[in-house]
């Protein structure tokens, strides 16, 4: 991955690959579930902790052979069957574990593997087979003889063994190979040669069994699983008008109705209600979207909230704690911060939000700042109900506004208004005649006319 971020942390969708191996083995009602982890051993912990799951530390990292042998320990009066999936499978699903899981137990198989046949297997180990059909042995990609390179079926690195027969097997394995590692794969021809037949069972959906080693896999499994969150919106009412352009992460929902158009990001947390319209070039993130909400071209929301029938944008841009009220306006080159915009206000355009609480029914007009740090702390402005607040009027905070008030234009307020009242603070406007040494000069073409 060439990444100071542990290969399993990587996020799909935005979310971490492992996650969703862990959720598929869980769906697929495995009874117990281990996590091997290594490098970056705390951080895997603390993104799995949440999942009902074990955690062996392999220390040193010395292949996936002696990986799978660190839980020995853990499992060692365990009599049944063990299923090991790599962390880096992110895609694979409960239904085919499920049926793996089947062929192993309808065989009274000791030892099945899930193979898979790519058009291009570059990467991966290849499965040999005899005449027969049977599985002799898996090579990796770096020990493979130029003929073994050719083979197409390949290793999914999906096993279900019998306990006793899988730590049995790991002892007879050795590190003499490219990589100086203790293969897992080894234990195939381990198991041959004791005369224990191997079952290789063939998975029919080759997106559910890539593995990922490098950015462009990781890319190439985003975009399917991109593209599984587009069909099911739309097959729940949500339209997009060019779908492979709009990006929607694990676990945003939409409602019904809303329509989004082209370039979007929806991702984090972010909860969108139905009837509502995404204009292009907008991004969502951890946000909450009422009903029949339109968010205009270029729009920004981190961790933020929208009543019922408000507008936002476009080119408005609303950071977390920003709350804004139904049928609220929020417009071009807006930013909000911590804010309760009311129900029924109004901020058109090139205004600043922030640390403050506007009520309902209030007219912010263009220019206006709420000015709320002083150089240490940041401070509050409250604006009441229905006021009125002219263009370019600075907010010295903390500052409140009493309702039903108006705030002449180009105004500094550096004290609280009282309700009802109008305050004006600015320099009187004074106009001086010029003498004849100061007039501007015209161009020749105005003297002309």
């Amino acid at each position: 991955m060439k990444s100071a971020l542990c290969k399993v942390l990587h996020p799909i969708a935005g979310r971490p690959m492992i996650l969703y191996v862990i959720d598929a083995l869980a769906s697929s009602g495995i009874d117990r579930i281990i996590v091997v982890v290594g490098h970056q051993a705390d951080e895997v912990k603390s993104c799995a902790g949440d999942s009902a799951v074990e955690f062996v530390v392999q220390e040193p990292q010395l292949g996936t052979g002696h990986a799978v042998a660190m839980a020995r320990r853990v499992l060692e009066k365990f009599g049944g069957s063990i299923l090991v999936v790599p962390g880096d499978v992110p895609l694979i699903e409960a239904e085919m574990i499920q049926r793996f899981r089947s062929f192993h137990e309808g065989r009274g198989s000791r030892l099945s593997v899930m193979t898979c046949t790519f058009d291009d297997p570059s990467g991966y180990g290849r499965v040999v087979r005899n005449d027969a059909g049977e599985v002799l042995r898996i090579v990796e990609e770096r020990d493979a003889s130029p003929d073994e390179k050719e083979i197409r079926e390949v290793n999914t690195g999906i096993y279900c063994v019998e306990s006793a027969l899988l730590f049995s097997l790991l002892e007879r394995v050795s590190a003499e190979n490219a990589q100086g590692e203790y293969y897992l794969t080894d234990i195939v021809e381990e198991a041959v040669e004791t005369q224990v037949r191997v079952h290789g069972f063939s998975a029919d959906d080759p997106d559910q069994v890539i593995g990922i080693n490098t950015r462009a896999d990781l890319a190439r499994a985003n975009r399917i699983v991109w593209g599984k969150i587009r069909e099911s919106l739309m097959l729940n009412g949500v339209t997009m008008l060019d779908p492979s352009t709009v990006y929607v992460d694990h676990g945003v929902r939409v409602g019904p109705d809303t329509v989004i158009h082209p370039s979007v990001t929806l991702c984090g947390d972010t909860r969108i209600g139905g009837s509502c319209t995404i204009e292009p070039g907008v991004l969502i993130k951890d946000s909450v979207i009422g009903e029949g909400v339109k968010v205009m071209l270029g729009s920004r929301m981190d961790s933020a909230s929208v009543g019922n029938g408000a507008t936002i944008g476009p080119m408005a841009h609303l950071r977390p704690e920003a709350r804004i009220g139904r049928n609220a306006r929020i417009g071009n080159f807006v930013e909000v911060k911590k804010t309760d915009f009311g129900d029924n206000s109004k901020a058109a355009h090139l205004t600043y939000l922030g640390d403050a609480a506007v009520g309902e029914d209030v007219n912010i007009g263009c220019g206006t700042i709420t000015c709320n740090y002083d150089g240490k702390k940041k401070h509050r402005t409250i604006i009441g109900d229905r006021c009125f607040i002219g263009s370019d009027v600075q907010f010295v905070a903390p500052v409140e506004i009493g309702e039903g008030s108006l705030i002449g234009a180009g105004s500094t307020i550096t004290k609280d208004v009282p309700p009802r009242s109008l305050a004006v603070a600015r320099g009187k406007q004074k106009n001086y005649p010029l003498r004849k040494g100061q007039l501007p000069e015209r161009s020749g073409e105005d003297r002309k006319s």
